[in-house]
């Protein structure tokens, strides 16, 4: 007999002896099916405390779909993706950002949706008195103004312009100080290395070292909108396209307006 009809016996004996004993078989399928699914979002800084507070809610429902994070500045996050690090979703702080993905095929066609807005403030500590618009950034008690990096933090980008449409930032360039993303501008606010800061409404909302001086009014800066995607390379299609409808379902939103973002 040859060797494959020996083992081809045996593999019949040992499922009927399997099934005779109330064991059940395991198939590859059922293995399969039992996996659990990994997804990485890279999402912007500002979105931290919001997203963290998301993730046990959709794993109520979703307890087989693990969520990790990977926050940073979003033209930081835009580069890493361009670059070929793995990520499943991006969520950026502004639009330029993503359509700089979408421009180079990375993103899944028809993936992409606008989560949030936000709003830009001027914050200073909390014992700090006499700061009541961004014209007092000239001031001379005013030594040092933290704010992200406008290359590759959105929030810079729109403080940069709300200082430049209110003919300041000359007049300010050399006391700015750049942070890598945006709650490194917070927290230089709250430590003292800044007596002051340009923030989301949404950043300043979490701490109470700091408060807010004026909210910039939005002529000055583009919209702040936070694009999300699902990113054309990730091996989990299916659970990254659930997750961004998770987001923009009333669990969801309920927590993005509790932080303080404002949602359609």
């Amino acid at each position: 007999m040859k060797r494959r009809q020996i083992l081809g016996f045996l593999g019949i004996a040992v499922a009927g002896l399997l099934l005779a004993i109330g064991l059940p078989l395991v198939t590859p399928s059922a293995v399969i099916g039992q996996s659990n699914t990994t997804l990485l979002v890279s999402a912007a800084a500002s979105l931290k405390d919001a997203l963290e507070e998301i993730k046990p809610l959709y794993q109520q429902s979703k307890s087989s779909t693990k969520i990790n994070y990977n926050f940073g500045a979003s033209g930081a996050l835009q580069q890493q993706i361009e670059q070929g690090a793995p990520a499943d979703i991006f969520i950026s702080a502004a639009k330029k950002q993503v359509d700089a993905l979408e421009e180079k095929g990375l993103l899944l066609p028809g993936s992409r949706t606008n989560l949030a807005n936000n709003s830009l403030v001027l914050i200073v500590a909390q014992d700090v008195v006499g700061i009541s618009s961004f014209y007092n950034l000239t001031d001379s008690k005013i030594k040092k103004i933290a704010i992200g990096e406008p290359r590759s933090v959105p929030a810079g980008q729109y403080g940069e312009q709300v200082l430049k449409n209110l003919k300041l930032y000359d007049q300010v360039k050399s006391k700015l100080v750049f942070a890598n993303n945006v709650r490194q501008v917070l927290a230089a606010v709250e430590s003292g290395n800044a007596q002051a800061g340009i923030v989301y409404a949404t950043d300043a909302k979490i701490s109470n070292k700091v408060k807010v001086v004026i909210t910039a009014e939005k002529k000055f800066h583009s919209p702040i909108i936070y694009p999300v995607a699902v990113i054309k390379g990730s091996k989990n299609i299916s659970a990254a396209k659930e997750f961004v409808q998770f987001l923009s379902d009333s669990q969801a939103k309920t927590v993005l307006r509790k932080y303080g973002f404002i949602v359609p």
